[in-house]
């Protein structure tokens, strides 16, 4: 089979970080002869980047390497990421797989399927290419490409906080970081490639340069100012008890940073976030957010909630909702709490019934969705002109995201990728605000 004709499709499942190193992975790909396609199409080799955060991650995990195995009954299928590593014999089972790798190698992918795809037929039993995460290395990786706009650049790996429903710790291992040097030579590479707007994140992006002692995320953002031509820089989820006073005076400083953070909250009860083992209490999280509103006047936050968790009373659930209503986030990620294999809190007593943590998730589905709305509706009247990075084009209409992360249509008969342009804001759905471009 000619180089040129073989191809791979990347199913892409979970986080940012996920998504940099499918890109990475692709980017590897292509060095080894691959043409990288859609999944949808019938390719020589698939590969499944897995999460594992929630029971339901696993189950789509399951559902799309049962779908790339039923696109071709010769394709290589490699299955790789959280659930690679934390289940390797669960994957195992399912009859198809021909390779599982860790998430401490996963560039291998492109060299292992280069090897079975030349070799041209099925593995019996799967190649395992997982190894323990205790002394894991940052892998080393950096991608040069990009999708419409916007590029995922991995900054950390692991997490060594205690969290009792978390399984990524034992999925993901140690802080580790990627040097300074290497990440402004990976974020310089990409603005002159045309990125106009860089999201570093890592699996905990406020632990980076944790186990150095001359880095940390402040001076590293301070270093990415500081590129020239550089575009928006946003960060990945962080923990609210990273914002700090003399870190968001430093934060404010940064030029480039885009005033929207995404604070992994989870709940809006101190007695909840202590069962959890979070580093914080409600009311430290509401300081972090009242400190980012001071010294960042147009800053928008978004968050994520789990509903549900072990022994939450309906007066722990009522202070979520009222969290929520004080915070007004503009936008909040709000899913069930899930049972995770060999964590703490998959034993605690007093399990909510998968029909109450349905219940909870719709009401403060409902409570958030107002307060968007008034968010929107405020925005429309007080601040009705907005400049767009605009991202995609479909059926006659441009979207794009303001530096607040607002998210803005308007029509247009061409595309506009990579553009910034006025917008004059003329009404707003629940998806965003609606305009037309000045």
């Amino acid at each position: 089979m000619s180089k040129q004709l073989k191809t791979a499709g990347i199913y892409t499942l979970g986080c940012k970080v996920n998504q940099y190193e499918s890109q990475a992975i692709s980017e590897e790909l292509t060095r080894n002869g691959f043409r990288v396609i859609s999944p949808a199409c019938v390719c020589d080799a698939y590969i499944i980047n897995t999460c594992t955060v929630t029971a339901e991650s696993d189950r789509k995990a399951r559902q799309f390497i049962r779908r790339a195995i039923g696109k071709s009954s010769n394709a290589i299928i490699i299955v790789t990421g959280c659930m690679a590593q934390s289940a390797p014999r669960a994957v195992a089972e399912i009859e198809g797989v021909d390779a599982i790798i860790g998430n401490t190698q996963k560039l291998l992918c492109a060299k292992v399927a280069n090897t079975l795809v030349s070799e041209g037929q099925k593995r019996t039993s799967p190649l395992m290419l997982v190894e323990s995460m205790e002394n894991a290395d940052f892998e080393k990786m950096s991608i040069t490409e990009f999708e419409r706009t916007r590029a995922y650049v991995k900054i950390e790996d692991g997490c060594e906080s205690k969290c009792t429903y978390c399984i990524i710790p034992s999925a993901r291992g140690k802080i580790r970081s990627k040097p300074m040097a290497e990440v402004i030579d990976e974020v310089t590479e990409l603005t002159r490639n045309g990125c106009r707007e860089i999201v570093l994140t890592g699996i905990e992006t406020a632990s980076y340069g944790k186990e150095r002692k001359d880095e940390d995320l402040v001076k590293l953002l301070e270093q990415v100012d500081m590129i020239d031509g550089i575009g928006r820089v946003r960060l990945g989820s962080l923990d609210p008890s990273f914002i700090k006073p003399d870190v968001v005076k430093r934060l404010a400083g940064v030029k480039c940073l885009a005033p929207h953070f995404h604070l992994s909250l989870q709940s809006g009860s101190s007695r909840i976030l202590a069962l959890m083992k979070r580093k914080y209490n409600a009311e430290q999280a509401m300081r972090a957010i009242e400190l980012l509103r001071e010294h960042i006047p147009s800053v928008k936050l978004t968050t994520d909630i789990i509903v549900g968790f072990p022994d939450e009373s309906e007066e722990d659930f009522e202070q979520t909702a009222e969290f929520l209503k004080k915070a007004k986030f503009l936008s909040a990620h709000i899913f069930p709490y899930s049972k995770r294999q060999d964590t703490p809190a998959a034993s605690m007593p007093s399990q909510i019934s998968k029909e109450e943590k349905s219940r909870r998730v719709h009401a403060l589905t409902q409570v958030q969705e107002q307060i968007r709305m008034e968010i929107l509706r405020e925005e429309l009247e007080t601040q009705p002109i907005k400049q767009v990075l605009f991202e995609a084009w479909r059926d006659g209409f441009a979207t794009g995201h303001t530096a607040d992360f607002l998210e803005v249509s308007a029509p247009t008969v061409r595309p506009l990728h990579a553009v910034t342009a006025s917008v004059r804001v003329t009404s707003y759905n629940a998806n965003g605000l609606l305009g037309e471009i000045i």
